[in-house]
């Protein structure tokens, strides 16, 4: 069942196999989000039996120090551990580092980094049993969703409190969610049908260790962030119609001369959904000279930050099949050998950009929506889009909210990828903070959908006011569409449950799906 509200589901939902090699963000969305399940590819079982040998011998046939398995963690990792308290050792791991605070993630990234957590561990170089990838498979599979805090991690070596939240539950402990009700975590498995699993050597250790908190944010916010764009595209191009703006700054001859892949995009999007539009051919020979920037130059700031998204694509599809874990079992070099593959700091950057992209396109469309309203700017439209003005209010405070949305967009775009403080008595000395980068995107990425919805419902009514002209195709769709969600504003009623609506509608892909239904997929 998808835990997103909205009616937009994948037509055909099948299962993943991991392997540790081919997981895209796509496949992350499905899975998190659509509630598509996931087995363990015959690969995987295969280089994972080998690694486990490789740790098996480790453990049990040399006295030979090796982090994690006879050794403890960060600053004690001189401390010698008895091969009788092996098993031991990884439980209390879990259990220390199990210390997060604050509400919890949201459920569909707990989903994605149990997901990413499987694919790691799939990949067969960290050394867990197959037994012990299984369960955390069938609990993504059967709904049980452990409950994470999401405050705790500074994204060193990896993201250590929420993924020991995150594992507790497969030994019998901490917390998890089933059908709707928070239970101890043996109780979860117990009424799924499942049995705790009894950590061996190094698997508390492979379980904790890594990203995958903040690559499921990077995933699933990438998945966002480019319907966002596209729905920055839809918004702009229907307010253009509502301020009788030209398209000529939109042609392919302007943007080939800047040829930068997002910008042409951008440009060539707006100018196929004001395809075949009365209102654009009937101001075609006005006396207005240029459009202020919003209109005029969103083709270069949508696009700007649709390539900022691309940057952020190849990141997050490296990481979410990286082997992240510490140390790596190389089994053709027979070693187990400590490395920095655990740190955050690609991912922390990635998300940061990713915000900056976001807070962006919600920035100009803010500033759409002034124009809108303001009959100082919007060139006849009525005040804040409204009738009998005075005793309504219209659009006067949506554009507040939009206001109040960027304003936080701005301070939440501060990088937390700059920041770094030294934990574990200096042995981690230096840290990328990516978990708080995560926490702001994520946050970001909400107030963007809203602003943008904000837009949509503007522009919708703003078009309405220049009846019986008609936009173009694709305006003509993205109206429908949100008239689907929104009547028309007539007398003021309150509008924060439609924007709530249609910013749910951008999220989960439905605009989007309906607008390309009619004019074909946008770039």
């Amino acid at each position: 069942m998808p835990f997103w509200a909205g009616d937009y589901t994948r037509a055909v939902i099948q299962s993943r196999a991991l392997s540790g090699e081919d997981l895209t963000v796509d496949h992350v969305w499905d899975v998190a989000v659509e509630g598509s399940p996931v087995s363990l590819a015959d690969s995987a079982r295969e280089r994972m039996r080998a690694s486990r040998e490789l740790v098996e011998r480790a453990a049990h046939g040399t006295s030979e120090h090796t982090y994690g398995i006879n050794t403890g963690f960060g600053r004690f990792v001189s401390a010698s551990i008895p091969e009788e308290l092996t098993e031991e050792l990884q439980l209390r791991l879990l259990r220390s580092h199990a210390c997060g605070v604050g509400e919890p993630y949201a459920p569909e990234v707990v989903r994605a980094a149990m997901l990413l957590r499987a694919n790691a561990l799939a990949k067969g170089y960290s050394g867990a049993r197959i037994e012990t990838v299984e369960l955390l498979i069938e609990c993504i599979n059967r709904g049980l969703l452990p409950n994470v805090p999401s405050r705790g991690s500074v994204g060193a070596s990896g993201d250590l409190a929420p993924l020991a939240h995150l594992a507790l539950p497969l030994v019998g402990e901490g917390q998890a969610w089933l059908d709707g009700e928070l239970l101890p975590g043996g109780v979860a498995l117990e009424r799924i049908g499942l049995v705790p699993v009894r950590l061996q050597a190094k698997e508390g250790l492979s379980l904790i260790n890594g990203t995958q908190f903040m690559a499921a944010v990077g995933a699933l916010g990438l998945v966002r962030a480019r319907r966002l764009a596209k729905a920055a595209d839809l918004a702009c191009a229907m307010s253009l119609e509502a301020l009788q703006g030209s398209r000529a700054s939109f042609m392919p001859e302007i943007q080939a001369l800047r040829p930068l892949r997002g910008q042409a995009a951008s440009a060539a999007n707006v100018l196929r959904l004001i395809d075949d539009s009365a209102i654009n051919e009937s101001h075609r020979w006005c006396d207005k000279v240029q459009d202020a920037y919003s209109l005029r130059c969103a083709p270069q700031v949508h696009g700007a930050c649709r390539d900022l998204f691309d940057h952020v694509a190849y990141t997050v599809g490296v990481e979410v099949n990286a082997a992240t874990d510490n140390p790596l079992v190389l089994v053709e070099r027979e070693e187990l050998v400590s490395n920095g593959n655990f740190h955050g700091q690609p991912v922390a950057f990635a998300l940061d950009i990713l915000a900056l992209g976001v807070a962006e396109l919600a920035s100009i469309s803010e500033r759409r929506i002034e124009r809108l309203v303001n009959p100082s700017l919007s060139d006849g439209l009525p005040p804040f889009l409204t009738v009998d003005g005075g005793l309504n209010s219209g659009f006067m405070i949506p554009q507040y909210v939009a206001a109040a949305l960027v304003s936080e967009n701005k301070v939440l775009s501060h990088p937390a990828s700059v920041d770094s403080i030294p934990t574990s008595a200096g042995q981690e000395d230096h840290v990328s903070m990516g978990n708080a980068a995560a926490l702001k995107g994520w946050q970001v990425l909400a107030n963007g959908e809203r602003a943008l919805a904000i837009e949509l419902l503007a522009g919708a009514q703003g078009v309405e006011f220049l009846a019986p002209l008609e936009p173009g195709v694709g305006v003509r769709a993205t109206r429908a569409f949100v008239r689907t969600l929104s009547p028309r504003l007539g007398d003021d009623r309150s509008l924060g449950g439609d924007i709530e609506a249609v910013a749910t509608a951008i999220r989960n892909g439905s605009l989007i799906a309906a607008v390309e239904s009619e004019v074909g997929e946008l770039s």
